[in-house]
């Protein structure tokens, strides 16, 4: 079980890494879909993989985080993976934590809470948050996934790329 007095901070590449996928965000809302951002960090902090959300193609589960698992444990090896940060601008939900999970990725960095993001989008068709945090996911299985969010500093910044959407 991960011990959530223990989380750790997020770094200055993890910073850049979330502003970045904050961009990824409006890029996807500008076309469409829905505004959120993920990427894929190397063990050194470098993007390998970006994704917006894909929801005029995929609905609901265009997740930009699953979008990003999904390749990521395409193209590189579970040790790798375990190595890697997804970062992401709002925490992952139940479906793009358990795809975390399952690709292997041993860190998670989050912006903004699912909680917060319930607040911003009422009872939206396209977006009925569950009120389950990433961390209960990642404690169910068995191997640990760090988790750094959300961050406060960066909140109302992502939160403004969903202002006017839902």
């Amino acid at each position: 079980m991960l011990d959530k007095q223990n989380k750790g901070q997020a770094t200055d590449n993890d910073l850049r890494n979330l502003r970045e996928t904050m961009k990824i965000a409006e890029e996807s809302r500008a076309a469409g879909n829905h505004p959120f951002g993920a990427l894929l960090a190397g063990p050194d902090g470098a993007v390998l993989i970006t994704s917006g959300n894909t929801f005029k193609d995929d609905k609901g589960v265009g997740h930009a985080e699953m979008n990003v698992a999904r390749d990521a444990a395409k193209t590189y090896s579970a040790e790798f993976l375990a190595e890697c940060t997804l970062v992401t601008s709002v925490e992952p939900c139940c479906m793009c934590s358990g795809g975390t999970y399952w690709a292997g990725i041993g860190r998670v960095v989050y912006g903004m809470t699912e909680k917060r993001l319930a607040e911003l989008t009422g009872d939206n068709p396209e977006n009925l948050t569950m009120d389950m945090p990433c961390e209960h996911i990642f404690d169910a299985g068995q191997r640990k996934v760090e988790v750094v969010g959300p961050v406060p500093a960066l909140e109302g910044e992502i939160a403004k790329a969903h202002e006017g959407f839902w």
